[in-house]
């Protein structure tokens, strides 16, 4: 199987021409579970060309057929305040999208769809869901649309009129597909697509985003783009990795056992294996565990 181009850099450099969104639909479609259809590209949070950059996001602002908005992004690195990055894309979004003076229903449907290759929050799946829900405090029913609301926008509930959040933490896949779009989240995760995979948008893939189809500028360009990721990877171990060391030294030093408490805290909430805090800080499994 020829070498494919990552998904990252095609969605920087590739997937924003016409020609190629079938691949942005099929994966959408699978991860939405609606068939969609992209109308155009709009305007986003630019990128800059240039690899002294790469620390950036890379993001596509599309509006499909039923002008519904959705955001894509794809972030490499670790943000504490990611959640909040997401709420102020969505809002963004919603308001720059709507004329002063606009009706209310003039208000669109957005899907933020968030690609990440670190472990963004705390939990065991790869794939999470964030929507809104209207529960009635005493009656524990969902607040639903009426029939006249339900004829004019097509939905049956109240909350599936807010923006909806999708969150695929890559790195958590166990490259297990038991979907079509589990194959979509190994061609995110490796780079390449499993013999036999049948989701939509992935025979594009496999046609269109061979690296084989790049020029010889384009090439040198994705390749430096490669390297600089694994430069990136490797200067970002090598920093956490020194300030636990670091951390852990202080505490040795003035025998402060809050010190080892406090570097054990935040390797968990890195998501760091337990053994390997126990390794670090010297601390019991029960220790770490009521941390």
């Amino acid at each position: 199987m020829k070498p494919l181009i990552s998904f990252d850099w095609a969605v920087k450099r590739l997937l924003r021409n016409k020609a190629n969104f079938g691949i942005l639909e099929g994966f959408l479609s699978e991860l939405l579970h609606q068939d969609i259809k992209i109308d155009r590209i709009l305007e986003s949070e630019s990128n800059q060309e240039n690899e002294a950059d790469k620390f950036n996001r890379v993001d596509i602002l599309a509006e499909d057929e039923r002008k519904q908005l959705i955001i894509i992004e794809l972030q490499n690195n670790r943000e504490i305040d990611y959640f909040q990055r997401m709420l102020f894309g969505v809002s963004k979004a919603v308001t720059e999208y709507i004329n002063l003076g606009d009706e209310y229903l003039k208000v669109r449907k957005v899907y933020s769809v968030n690609i990440v290759y670190f472990d963004l929050g705390q939990g065991n799946d790869y794939i999470y869901h964030g929507l809104t829900h209207f529960t009635g405090m005493h009656t524990h029913e969902e607040l639903m649309l009426s029939a006249r609301q339900q004829q004019f926008f097509l939905r049956p509930s109240a909350g599936e009129l807010f923006p909806e959040y999708y969150v695929i933490k890559v790195n958590q896949f166990n490259d297990v597909a038991k979907d079509t779009l589990d194959e979509w989240v190994f061609y995110l995760k490796n780079g390449n697509i499993k013999e036999g995979s049948r989701a939509k948008g992935l025979d594009e893939v496999r046609e269109k985003l061979g690296t084989d189809q790049l020029n010889k500028e384009d090439q040198a360009v994705y390749f430096r783009h490669l390297d600089n990721l694994s430069h990136q990877k490797s200067v970002i171990f090598t920093a956490k990795d020194e300030g636990i060391v670091e951390g852990i030294e202080i505490g040795i030093e003035k025998g402060e056992a809050k010190s080892l408490l406090f570097v054990a805290k935040q390797m968990r909430q890195a998501g760091e294996p337990i053994e390997k805090i126990m390794a670090y800080t010297g601390l019991t499994r029960e220790q770490i565990e009521n941390l």
